[in-house]
């Protein structure tokens, strides 16, 4: 059974330093780091009950379209968010073009 992740909120835990979404108690969540106007997303996980659903891309899109929001500047260290910027070049706007992987994007 696939998801609608449309209606499901973003949620910053600035107390576990993640961007979170929550499916029927399970989660998929990105870990970061803040520095001023940029933001280092680290790691993507989902939990194991909802991996293969589509909800860590669901997670970074919703991730993303926060981060531009607030004009925050984005470092994809992850390889994840790494790789969906790079399949979706419309986000390369928001990564810092001093982020080391920038001319890879």
């Amino acid at each position: 059974m696939k998801i609608d992740y449309k209606d499901i909120p973003l949620e910053k835990s600035e107390d576990k330093e993640r961007f979170e979404i929550e499916i029927d108690g399970h989660y998929a969540f990105i870990n970061y780091k803040e520095f001023g106007s940029q933001i280092a997303l680290v790691h993507t996980e989902t939990e194991p009950d909802i991996a293969g659903q589509g909800a860590a891309k669901a997670v970074v899109e919703k991730t993303l379209h926060f981060l531009d929001k607030h004009n925050v500047e984005v470092l994809p260290f992850c390889p994840y968010v790494f790789a969906y910027i790079k399949k979706h070049p419309e986000w390369k706007r928001i990564v810092s073009p001093k982020f080391k992987g920038y001319d890879k994007l």
